[in-house]
């Protein structure tokens, strides 16, 4: 089983607009609502490759009702940790060409001690070896910065494999706990390592410093570049398709949701790497905030070149 775990969830509501403008009223002339939050959108990459997860994660409220109800609708498993307060809402302004776009991200309700320890009581009662488990995202009021790293020694001493996407402190506790796996991208990588990113060696030498840390393996993310893979011996670089880009945003997620579908499949790794790739690359060819479709992802695999680098 695959399990995505996303601490600060949101519902994400996207307003289309002609252009942006400022102390006026805006028309909008599109709007959508979706489920949000790093871990929710692995779920929801993971449900379009026709694969299962499960989702857990903090929720409350109205908005939190929402979530759920729309990842059944997708044909995601959700096991929330209910609390008191409501889901945040984050809003996304984008322009009719997606060519501009302004995201607001609310800080999200304040997590209590009780709500946390029934989210680690309900991890530690469902990890188990072979699963793979997803961390994702940035943390919520009253969690504090170390709880990655619990999580981590908690299911991988179950035998159970965490890839964690997240930043800051957070990461650095995760490097430390051993996690199997971290995904930052080229800025996050550069504050935890001290490495300036100007190059793909760059990139590998950032890598091999953050593994130094204490993670089992990295992959930096580069953008329209592609991505580093690093197992601390050896360097790939998947170099991503051409695309027209329409919208980046949860495109990182995708790509984690293609990584961990093909890891978890037994692929090797430049593989698994190549499937990452073409499914971040088809989720920013698309509008709004819906993640690519089996057939584009298959499409684009094609494209994606991959070398050993080191």
């Amino acid at each position: 089983m695959i399990y995505t775990v996303t601490l600060n969830p949101a519902v994400d509501r996207e307003l289309t607009v002609a252009d942006f403008a400022f102390d006026t009223v805006l028309r909008a002339s599109d709007a959508r609502v979706d489920c949000g939050g790093k871990g929710f959108n692995v779920s929801r990459m993971l449900a379009a490759l026709g694969a299962k997860s499960v989702a857990l994660g903090f929720a409350g409220g109205k908005s939190g009702e929402l979530l759920a109800e729309m990842l059944a609708m997708l044909n995601v498993e959700t096991a929330f940790t209910w609390i008191e307060g409501e889901t945040r809402t984050n809003v996304s302004i984008v322009t009719e060409h997606h060519d501009r776009y302004l995201k607001v991200n609310e800080s999200g309700p304040t997590i209590s001690e009780t709500a946390q320890a029934a989210l680690l009581t309900q991890i530690e009662q469902l990890a188990k070896p072979g699963d793979w488990w997803v961390l994702a995202g940035s943390l919520p009021p009253g969690v504090p910065n170390t709880i990655y790293a619990q999580l981590v020694r908690l299911i991988q001493s179950h035998g159970g494999q965490v890839i964690l996407d997240t930043s800051g402190a957070a990461l650095l506790g995760g490097c430390a706990a051993g996690a199997f796996l971290i995904k930052p991208n080229d800025s996050e990588a550069e504050n935890i390592s001290g490495v300036a990113i100007d190059s793909l060696l760059d990139a590998v030498t950032a890598a091999h410093q953050i593994q130094q840390m204490g993670p089992q393996n990295v992959v930096i993310s580069l953008g329209k570049s592609g991505a580093i893979f690093s197992d601390g011996e050896t360097a790939w670089l998947a170099e991503s398709p051409v695309i027209k880009e329409s919208n980046p945003i949860g495109a990182g997620d995708s790509m984690v949701g293609g990584l961990v579908y093909g890891i978890s499949l037994g692929m090797p790794v430049s593989e698994a790497l190549q499937w990452g790739i073409a499914c971040g690359a088809a989720t920013a060819s698309l509008a709004g905030t819906a993640v690519g479709t089996l057939p584009m992802v298959e499409d684009l695999l094609k494209q994606v070149k991959i070398k050993q680098f080191i």
